[in-house]
């Protein structure tokens, strides 16, 4: 398949800047940059059209990327709080995904998109875990997701305290705390 020239209307990470010229596969062109209106195709009349909205462009990116820079500092250093069930090792029965954290952050009073949330993996134990929101394409934030059994639980990790299994190795007894060594009958060796 031929590659698809073109013209980026905004940043897009680990692609290029707004106003470059790419080759971009023709799914990604067609299933994402095009409907997510970040780019168009680059034809003569399209660069045209480019080249007379340029100023104009960089202006509306601006003044988003300014207001996501009031938003980001406004809630830096956000923890949100997910209760699910999980079985004894911590693990959880099911995981946390992009939409949980999205309506999370949404009851804290940030509303973000699904989309904006970037997750490699989805979360699958108990624990804290830092998880990056892309507020704007050069603008993202770090919130704090905190997965817990209850909200007492929740408490107990942000205080940095082990919880699940961790806790119960930490708390189990030890031979040498049960035994006292040398206490006892002990049959004397010749």
């Amino acid at each position: 398949m031929a590659a698809v020239e073109l013209i980026l209307l905004q940043r897009v990470e680990k692609l290029g800047q707004m106003g470059d010229i790419v080759k971009v596969k023709p799914g990604f062109a067609r299933n994402y940059l095009l409907p997510q209106k970040k780019a168009l195709r680059a034809t003569k009349d399209n660069r045209a059209y480019f080249d007379h909205r340029k100023a104009q462009l960089e202006a509306e990116n601006l003044k988003r990327k300014e207001e996501a820079e009031r938003i980001a500092e406004r809630v830096s250093g956000m923890s949100v709080v997910i209760i699910r069930q999980a079985g004894e090792s911590g693990s959880l029965y099911g995981s946390v995904s992009n939409r949980d954290i999205s309506d999370a952050c949404g009851q804290n009073g940030l509303t973000i998109d699904r989309s904006q949330v970037v997750l490699n993996h989805p979360i699958k134990t108990l624990g804290l875990t830092q998880v990056r929101v892309v507020l704007h394409p050069e603008v993202s934030m770090n919130v704090t997701v905190n997965v817990a059994r209850s909200p007492e639980e929740a408490a107990r990790q942000v205080r940095g305290e082990a919880v699940g299994a961790a806790a119960e190795r930490d708390e189990a007894p030890t031979a040498e705390s049960i035994f006292d060594p040398g206490a006892g009958d002990q049959p004397e060796i010749p």
